[in-house]
Parts: structure tokens; sequence; C-alpha cells
């Protein structure tokens, strides 16, 4: 009868801590690269093209945001996205997994510290999405290498 209890205990608390892990991954994972807009705007310039995107409510696209303004050079990239580099890596503090990858996210990849601008669909998990796009998407189709500018607009 000692037995069968002390088993039943051990199964209770192996399944009390289970579920705690998995309720606090949840929550990081709704608070970790938060997908909320902000007032957050930022223009681009490439190629004679102005492109437009809203940042949203995390700690690195607050980080890029105060990069502002920015000359860099935008290049091609895995065939569905455009990357610029930055000039210094950014927070990546809460960072997290996301879902709903789409094509015009502007997102920030971790391992290299450069920004990546997607035009197709794309996944990878060293990646935090920074914004969306909403203008000039047909700008980042257009093959090559460019000076780049970006800036915070109104």
């Amino acid at each position: 009868m000692r037995g069968a209890a002390t088993t039943d205990r051990r199964r209770l608390i192996i399944g009390a801590a289970a579920l705690a892990l998995l309720a606090g991954r949840s929550h990081a994972a709704t608070h970790a690269n938060k997908q909320e807009k902000t007032a957050m705007r930022i223009g681009m310039r490439f190629a004679g093209r102005d492109l437009t995107a809203t940042l949203f409510d995390n700690p690195s696209a607050r980080d890029f945001f105060s990069l502002l303004p920015l000359d860099l050079e935008v290049e091609d990239f895995g065939g569905n996205e455009k990357i610029a580099y930055l000039p210094r890596k950014l927070s990546v503090e809460g960072h997290g997994p996301f879902g709903n990858e789409q094509p015009y996210d502007l997102c920030y990849y971790m391992p290299w510290g450069n920004l990546a601008m997607f035009f197709a669909p794309y996944k990878h998990p060293g990646l935090v999405r920074l914004g969306r796009f909403e203008t000039g998407m047909e700008a980042l189709h257009l093959a090559g290498r460019y000076p780049l500018r970006i800036e915070a607009i109104d």
C-alpha cells in the first residue's frame, strides 16, 4: 500500500512540475516578441522607391528605432528576402517564438545582427519580428544591392 501511495505522489509532483513548466512557456511566448503595433513608424528608401512599416511593441523593435536614422546597404538573400547589416546588434531581451510568418514582415536575425525584409514565405527560429511593411513592398522584389536610408516618420 505504501508503495502505491509513493508512486501516486511522485506522479502528482511530476505532473504538477510539467504543468508549471508548460504554463511558464505559454506565458513567455505570449509576452515575448509582442506583435501589437505601436506608434513607431519608419520609412525606408532604396532604388528610388519608398516603403513604410509600423514596428511592434518589443525590446528589439524599440532598440532598432533608437538607432534611426540609418544609412545602410540592402541586398538580396536566400531568394525570399532582402537584408541589411546594422551598425550593432540589437537587444533580444524578451524574444521568443512567433507564428503566422508572412511576406512583408520586417525581422531581425539574431545570429548575424541584420535586418531581414521578407517578400516571400519564410520560417526560421533565429528571428525577432520587428514589424510589418505597409506601403511600397514591391521594392523588396527588385533584384540587386542598393544604398538604403531608414528614418523615423510621424
